[in-house]
């Protein structure tokens, strides 16, 4: 897909393609890679446990 392209995609169907693109790489990161994710975003208050 050409970068120009994206810009004409609805809000909709990007935030989707993202969505897929972040879980494919988060199934691949390593445990600490995970650990350190986690604490990054419970401490920026993303994940309210």
């Amino acid at each position: 897909m050409a970068y120009t392209r994206r810009f004409e995609q609805s809000d909709d169907y990007r935030r989707e393609e993202l969505i897929k693109v972040i879980e494919h790489s988060v199934e691949n990161l390593t445990l600490q890679e995970l650990e350190a994710l986690y604490y990054d975003m419970s401490t920026k208050n993303y994940i309210n446990d």
